[in-house]
């Protein structure tokens, strides 16, 4: 075990107590953990801040309009209900077609309205909040996946995870769907994460739990090689994240939308740490790399231009 532990330390792999104690307790004020905690705030934040998140069709915040959810969603086919205190992607709903009164979701099976109602008084009764705390439940637009992903990806939509320190990206991955994670980009519930080189936006090898997998399971294409489409975009996104939200230390999401391009899609205080396994490299060096620069002013595009520099793949 204490060979293991050296080799880790020596490859600056970042442990969770040492991310809890060096980076989420020192660099992100609990004063603005609400600010990511809550999925509807973030969505304001980002608004205000001319970033494209999503649009929101409607917000639940009683049991009691669980009756206006038919005439919100009326006009849309496809949607998406998410607890606004979610965590894990848990309580999620992707609906992708209707047919008469009945809802389809992304992995194919259908529902009744009955189904949809008995969801939303359930997240709306904290099922799937932090603490089973009473929730909000959002309504808004379905991702329409862009065609770079159809061949690695099942019956979802992908995300780019980015972690960022103090305004400097320091590591990503493509999350994929899975049939295992159903349609869901969630590493905890059988997603791929596929390790990307910042400096490109080209995707490297992967991971599916532990096991290092270079094939999508499900659509057996190869996931190495894949070019993200607006990658200066999407570091740009998550190079302001830390501006808007006044946390040094943190995950964001963004979602490549068809039609609308890049889209935050969350933003979270405490990001987890396989994106290390997908990308087989440690975070910690790059961390203590960027502690040494930053405070100094330097401006977004000379942030981007650092990391790109200090931190592609080779």
């Amino acid at each position: 075990m204490l060979s293991l532990r050296r080799r880790l330390n020596e490859r600056g792999v970042l442990g969770l107590n040492r991310r809890n104690a060096e980076y989420i307790s020192l660099h992100n004020p609990r004063r603005r953990f609400p600010l990511v905690d809550d999925k509807l705030l973030t969505k304001e934040i980002a608004i205000a801040a001319g970033m494209a998140v999503p649009e929101l069709y409607g917000v639940l915040e009683r049991q009691h309009d669980i009756h206006d959810l038919p005439a919100m969603v009326a006009d849309h086919k496809q949607f998406v209900i998410k607890p606004a205190h979610g965590s894990g992607g848990n309580g999620i709903l992707v609906i992708t077609g209707r047919r008469g009164a009945r809802h389809q979701k992304s992995s194919g099976e259908w529902l009744e309205q009955s189904d949809l109602d008995h969801h939303v008084s359930s997240a709306l009764s904290g099922l799937y909040s932090l603490g089973g705390r009473p929730d909000r439940v959002m309504v808004e637009y379905c991702v329409d996946c862009d065609p770079v992903f159809e061949s690695v990806s099942y019956q979802g939509v992908p995300d780019i995870r980015v972690i960022v320190f103090h305004g400097y990206p320091v590591m990503s991955m493509l999350r994929l769907p899975t049939r295992a994670s159903d349609g869901k980009a969630n590493l905890h519930q059988g997603a791929v994460g596929v390790g990307v080189d910042l400096s490109t936006g080209t995707t490297v090898g992967g991971v599916q739990g532990n096991d290092p997998i270079q094939e999508h399971p499900d659509t057996d294409q190869p996931i190495a090689g894949l070019s993200i489409p607006c990658w200066d975009h999407i570091l740009e996104l998550a190079g302001r994240a830390c501006e808007i939200t006044g946390l040094g230390y943190v995950g964001v999401d963004v979602v490549l939308d068809r039609t609308r391009g890049p889209l935050i899609l969350e933003l979270n205080a405490r990001p987890g740490l396989n994106i290390q396994i997908a990308n087989r490299r440690g975070l910690r060096a790059r961390l203590e790399t960027v502690h040494g620069v930053a405070g100094r002013g330097a401006s977004l595009a000379d942030r981007l231009r650092f990391v790109r520099e200090r931190f592609a793949h080779g």
